[in-house]
């Protein structure tokens, strides 16, 4: 232990070697990391591709097939209008990358939309777009591990009616990688995201090939689920497209996971952040033309039975071998990892948004890892409950997904746009601080402007459409937590905001000394531990009562004798109870002398408490203070101590 004593000052600060000791979580998570580690836990483009970008990339495995299940109401001939619907979505994801590669600059310490609100729109959109984040976060481990248990289920149709319970130990599997850190999780999941990339680009690669040559063929045995529970064929309605538009934009849903986890990277973590970002935007972009594109052409049909990747894979491959299984391997675990995005997200954001005051602040401690253990937790309980609920089904979850993420999409860029038009108000030179970034004059603040509005229009369309479109498909479930969500946020700042009022020191005046403090002590019996309590209450004040329930006569006689033998004088009262109540006569008493005490006299209730050796069988033991503590805390000047007495 090192010890430094400041001169002239009542500081001391103090520096220990102490290393926690090893245990079982150890084994599980790791060694616990100093503070120190911290710069050496951030990652890289290479890993941030990983660890960012995997809910992205991993949304071509569900996107084009939700995309063209909708257009399944029209018939199989309306297949094809699922590919000027995917440029259609190739146009917003630029828009968007384009939004956000500014977000990253502008805002260094991260938070995504929740910053980029809370420092242009105000506090309400601010947590409108934290309440949505949270909850995309949320529904992207729910969504991405069903999807990963479906494709499972794909190669291996016997694990069907296990699909749930297969989908929730892999929440709990990338829950422990996670806890290990950030670095760790990106190592982890590395090679994996390699190896998806890898096998995609050589399924298309391979596909394009053949259909160039005419040799692609069709899907051979394509599942008839959907042919089968299409009775009516619907006519082709804007409406219709528009769904189907709106199921196909969850391709573009984790392009802000990067923005909102800028801390995790390298520095310069912005310029390593926005080349990331670009990256995952032309291999997210490439990869959703080419799937549906090629699904086109194969004659693919959507399916709970089979999912599409591996209906194109077996056809472009010619069969069930090596490489289909290397595909539909890759993509299970792509979609395993997709919730990893949300696992690196989710606890950034709770602990920012914690910090503002607007949820439990516990969320903004790091564990033993440098995480933030609490969010990963509650992230991981809330998707487990989703997945068992909604029976681990993708197209169950997906009407859920969406309507949070582009209304955060849309505070972002209508947020980016007010902040385009503050810097343009500027002098060159001048500069404004702000809480979550500093703004300086932009020459190009117009050009940004428009940009930033016009992707604020086109997100806002999106969320409206999938809203309407989905509305009664679940839509309305988000569209109406996210409000009570807000509601559960002011309620938690207001308290944050009363509380901090109530102990702030710029108005206090410090009120005048105690001229006496009364002494209570209850007591069951008269032993060792008593009289150790009675010796600490000696030590506080002259004016001490021990206070005994009587509920067993002869009891109460043999307390009086021990008492008038070893209470040094001081008076025992005894409170008759007639129902054998014991802790109500206690408080009755206390409360009468808490209202005839003296304004600067104070109540200190003395427990005497004996411990057993054992943890277990401390349940065979009333603890007298634990009930007096929960039913006094609430009044003022009663303090409550509890004198431990260790029993061997």
């Amino acid at each position: 232990m090192n010890i430094e004593e400041n001169n002239g000052s009542t500081v001391i600060n103090r520096s220990t070697e102490y290393v926690p000791a090893k245990d079982w979580r150890h084994f599980l998570i790791g060694r616990p990391l100093s503070t120190a580690d911290a710069p050496h836990q951030t990652i890289g483009k290479f890993l941030g591709l990983a660890v960012f970008s995997s809910d992205a990339m991993s949304s071509v495995a569900y996107a084009p097939q939700e995309m063209l299940l909708i257009l399944a109401a029209a018939g199989v001939s309306a297949f094809h209008i699922s590919i000027p619907l995917a440029l259609g979505i190739c146009v917003l994801l630029a828009i968007l990358i384009i939004s956000y590669e500014q977000t990253i600059h502008a805002y260094p310490n991260g938070g995504g939309s929740f910053i980029v609100a809370r420092d242009n729109l105000g506090p309400i959109p601010a947590q409108m777009a934290a309440a949505a984040l949270l909850t995309d976060y949320i529904l992207t481990v729910a969504v991405s591990i069903s999807s990963g248990a479906a494709q499972m289920v794909s190669a291996f149709p016997e694990l069907y009616k296990y699909r749930v319970w297969i989908a929730v130990l892999m929440v709990l599997v990338i829950m422990l990688v996670n806890l290990r850190g950030v670095k760790e999780s990106g190592i982890t999941f590395a090679i994996p995201t390699y190896f998806f990339l890898i096998m995609m680009y050589v399924m298309i690669i391979t596909g394009l090939v053949k259909l160039a040559m005419g040799t692609l063929g069709v899907v051979e045995m394509a599942p008839q689920d959907l042919v089968n529970s299409q009775q009516v064929i619907q006519p082709i309605t804007a409406f219709l497209i528009l769904k189907a538009f709106a199921s196909g934009t969850t391709a573009v849903t984790g392009v802000e996971a990067i923005s909102d986890g800028i801390t995790a990277f390298k520095e310069p973590r912005s310029k390593n952040a926005g080349t990331t970002l670009i990256i995952m935007a032309f291999i997210l972009g490439s990869m959703m033309l080419a799937i549906t594109f090629l699904a086109n052409h194969a004659g693919g049909l959507p399916s709970e039975e089979e999912t599409l990747i591996s209906q194109l894979a077996r056809t472009v491959f010619g069969n069930r071998g090596v490489f289909y299984i290397g595909a539909i391997t890759a993509t299970t675990i792509i979609l395993v990892m997709a919730a990893n995005t949300a696992f690196a997200d989710f606890p950034r954001l709770s602990a920012i948004a914690a910090a503002d005051g607007y949820l439990p602040r516990q969320l903004t401690y790091r564990g033993s890892r440098l995480v933030f253990s609490k969010g990963i937790g509650v992230l991981s309980l809330i998707a487990i409950l989703l997945i068992i609920g909604f029976q681990a089904s993708v197209s169950r979850l997906i009407p859920l997904y969406a309507v949070g993420v582009f209304l955060s999409f849309t505070f972002s860029q209508i947020g980016m746009s007010r902040r385009w038009w503050k810097t343009g108000k500027l002098k060159p030179g001048d500069e404004i601080i702000e809480k979550g970034s500093k703004l300086v004059y932009d020459k190009r603040w117009k050009l940004k402007l428009v940009a930033n509005s016009a992707g604020a229009v086109m997100t806002a369309i999106v969320m409206v459409v999938f809203a309407i479109t989905k509305f009664t498909d679940g839509a309305w479930f988000v569209i109406l937590l996210i409000p009570l969500l807000v509601l559960g946020f002011s309620s938690i700042h207001r308290h944050y905001m009363k509380v901090a009022d109530e102990l702030s020191l710029d108005t206090y005046v410090a009120s005048s000394h105690l001229h006496r403090q009364r002494v209570i002590m209850p007591i069951g019996g008269v032993h060792k531990s008593t009289l150790v309590a009675l010796r600490y209450a000696k030590t506080l004040s002259r004016d001490i009562t021990a206070v005994h329930v009587s509920i067993d006569p002869v009891e109460t006689k043999k307390i009086q004798n021990k008492w008038e033998q070893w209470g040094d004088g001081y008076r025992l009262v005894v409170l008759e109870s007639p129902y054998r109540l014991f802790i109500e006569p206690l408080l009755e008493y206390i409360k009468e002398l808490d209202e005839t005490k003296a304004p600067n006299e104070i109540i200190s209730i003395v427990v005497p408490q004996f411990i057993p050796k054992h943890v277990w069988s401390s349940w065979l033991h009333t603890n007298t203070a634990d009930t007096l503590r929960k039913v006094l805390l609430h009044r003022k000047d009663i303090v409550i101590m509890e004198v431990p007495y260790q029993v061997d």
